[in-house]
């Protein structure tokens, strides 16, 4: 298992398990109503700021800057108005000497948050639009490459069929190999099932119960499960709710293996993860206790 992520800045040891930060530029993020206008975007610039300031003061490992909403029926963005909102955001929180991933699948969008120093592209498309591989192999960013069934349009109209486990593990093995074909080495590969994306509350179920089963080539894995509809599912609760079920999701896909997780609410999944850990190292402990008793 690769225990350490190379990205443009920084090599990231996931031997214990990452807090990926959400930060999402976009303006149904905000309860602000905010136009489409200068002062709107400004607003909008500012908001996200803070909230990227917010996450790393709450213990961020990585900030996960995304500017187009790819939930369930959200339609695609301007390539311009995407990176109107990002660009500002980005020149910030670049200075601040944290790992810095975009959420994108643009290779348009990639070029130009690599050429600014991105340290890792998270695209939920796996690299597969025309030219993203190309971008990719002319830098040195950590790649986040996920599994999403159909498209943010289409993909909860009509979910997956079957057993997803090799379904997804042909998919991500397929996508591995065509970026060792363009010289993008292991190293840079984190590898995303994508909790939700075109996927049942059964099979995002059975994606947690076999997650250890996902690890393709040995590759680490990122999982998002934050807030996401099948919690709401199986709770009943209402998105802005739904902060324990999320925590208790990333708690079990630590136990289960996950290297970094993605999530909203930094802070206590750092607090669980804490907690996790104390367990972990007295686990570890007591079993050495009973192997060196004779």
């Amino acid at each position: 298992m690769n225990r350490h992520w190379q990205t443009t800045r920084f090599e990231l040891d996931v031997s214990s398990p990452l807090v990926m930060g959400i930060v999402n530029i976009t303006p149904d993020s905000f309860s602000t109503a905010l136009n489409i206008n200068e002062a709107s975007r400004l607003a909008l610039t500012r908001l996200s700021i803070e909230l990227a300031q917010s996450q790393l003061a709450a213990g961020a490992d990585i900030l996960d800057l995304g500017a187009e909403s790819t939930r369930p029926g959200a339609q695609a963005l301007d390539e311009d108005i995407e990176w109107a909102r990002l660009a500002p955001v980005l020149e910030e929180v670049l200075r601040w000497g944290h790992p810095i991933s975009v959420d994108t699948y643009k290779p348009g969008i990639m070029k130009r948050a690599l050429e600014m120093g991105v340290d890792i592209i998270n695209d939920v498309m796996a690299a597969r639009l025309p030219g993203a591989l190309e971008v990719l192999r002319a830098a040195r960013c950590g790649l986040c490459l996920m599994h999403m069934h159909g498209t943010p349009q289409t993909m909860q109209v009509c979910p997956m069929q079957g057993s997803v486990i090799p379904q997804v593990q042909a998919f991500l093995s397929e996508r591995i190999q065509a970026c060792e074909g363009q010289g993008i080495a292991l190293s840079r590969l984190m590898l995303d099932p994508g909790i939700g994306f075109g996927k049942t509350t059964e099979q995002n179920f059975e994606l947690l119960a076999h997650q250890g089963h996902l690890h393709v080539r040995g590759l680490p894995l990122m999982v998002g499960w934050s807030r996401k509809s099948s919690l709401g599912s199986v709770t009943g609760l209402e998105v802005d709710e739904r902060l324990i079920p999320s925590v208790a999701a990333a708690v079990l896909a630590m136990e289960r293996g996950a290297q970094v997780q993605r999530v909203h609410d930094v802070a206590e999944t750092l607090a669980a993860r804490a907690v996790w850990l104390a367990q972990r190292r007295e686990d570890h402990a007591h079993s050495g206790e009973l192997k060196s008793k004779p």
